[in-house]
């Protein structure tokens, strides 16, 4: 009897998935989030190429493939995020705010918000969802229903697009 592709991948997940959760969780420093998002990626990519899988009967041979899989995809990333210019929004701010500015942070929050509303929708949900929300990557993507992946691309190219209209606004951004 044929297997599904969904049957397959359970029974990958099964078979392999705690395995290369461990050796993910080495591979992260212990970045979970990281870890589950490679392990997913590996999967899916599994899925995408069934020729590359032993027959149903024989999935337990598949995990040195699976394995280098996973570890070209945390290379990927790890090489991703050590390019990838740093974030706005992780810096602190450069002066301590005196609990009496409130007024101050209140208008720092508007003038953000009417440019958040010049970003294309899919981009401004993505920033309020992760900065303003302030959930994971992981969270945001279930929220709006995406993958993880396309929360990071989104917020990256967000970041990217609101960088030149705060500066042209006059607000000073972390390096």
């Amino acid at each position: 009897m044929p297997y599904a592709a969904d049957e397959i991948i359970s029974e990958l997940y099964r078979l392999h998935g705690g395995y290369l959760m461990r050796s993910l969780l080495k591979i992260t420093s212990g970045d979970r989030g990281l870890a589950e998002d490679i392990l997913q990626e590996a999967m899916t990519r599994a899925w995408q190429h069934p020729e590359s899988l032993p027959a149903p009967d024989r999935l337990h041979d598949c995990r040195p493939w699976l394995s280098t899989v996973a570890r070209r995809i945390a290379i990927d990333k790890h090489r991703r995020i050590v390019t990838r210019p740093r974030e706005v929004w992780n810096e602190a701010p450069q002066e301590p705010i005196a609990p009496g500015d409130a007024y101050e942070d209140v208008l720092s929050f508007l003038d953000v918000e009417q440019l958040l509303n010049q970003l294309p929708p899919h981009h401004r949900e993505v920033l309020v969802e992760l900065y303003l929300n302030g959930r994971s990557m992981a969270q945001a993507a279930e929220t709006l229903g995406i993958p993880v992946g396309t929360v990071k691309s989104r917020s990256f190219v967000a970041v990217r697009a609101l960088r030149p209209m705060l500066e042209a606004a006059g607000m000073r951004i972390a390096a």
